[in-house]
């Protein structure tokens, strides 16, 4: 049984809540609940009984992002260069956690709150491995390196270009410089 339909007053309540968390998120500021509620103009029981968590709120900002790349993965792995595939798809994850910041703070955390995360990110990881797996299997990848090693390189590069550059045009370029170097090495 799906749950009943939000009124829309709630539903606008919510979509500013989210709208507030998301421009924190861009900003770099903390997802305070309270400041999200007083930036938001609603009431602290209103952003708690839509996000009990400050990650719950981080999560369903990273969730279409999250969406995109399991989508992206999976038009990866219908694709016939295995190795080229498993480039791009790195390619596009590491822009997505450059330009989203959420996405990063999500993937990076120990676990999650909401089970559509966890579903995503599961589902993510497994067709992250199909891509690497196939790439081991046209011979293009070194057989050592499996995506437990690989994920946290990505979200190293996505730190490092974040860090060290300022501007997203130039964290894109050097986060792609990064992820040059990490794929050089990845290569047989």
């Amino acid at each position: 049984m799906s749950p009943a339909p939000m009124r829309k007053d709630a539903a606008r309540n919510r979509q500013r809540i989210v709208d507030v968390g998301r421009q924190l998120v861009n900003d770099g500021a903390p997802l305070q609940l309270n400041d999200v509620a007083r930036l938001a103009e609603v009431g602290v029981a209103t952003v708690y009984r839509h996000f009990p968590t400050p990650e719950a709120l981080m999560e369903t900002l990273a969730t279409p992002g999250l969406e995109a790349l399991v989508a992206r993965a999976e038009r990866a792995l219908t694709e016939d260069e295995p190795w080229q595939a498993l480039a791009d798809f790195l390619d596009t994850t590491l822009e997505a956690q450059l330009t989203d910041p959420a996405i990063s703070i999500v993937r990076a955390a120990p676990h999650h709150v909401l089970p559509r995360t966890t579903e995503l990110a599961t589902t993510l990881d497994s067709l992250a491995g199909e891509l690497l797996d196939r790439a081991h299997a046209a011979g293009t990848v070194r057989t050592v390196v499996t995506w437990d090693d690989l994920r946290p390189l990505m979200c190293g590069a996505a730190y490092a270009a974040t860090v060290h550059a300022d501007g997203q045009e130039t964290r894109l370029a050097s986060g792609r410089r990064y992820l040059s170097v990490m794929l050089h090495g990845l290569r047989r």
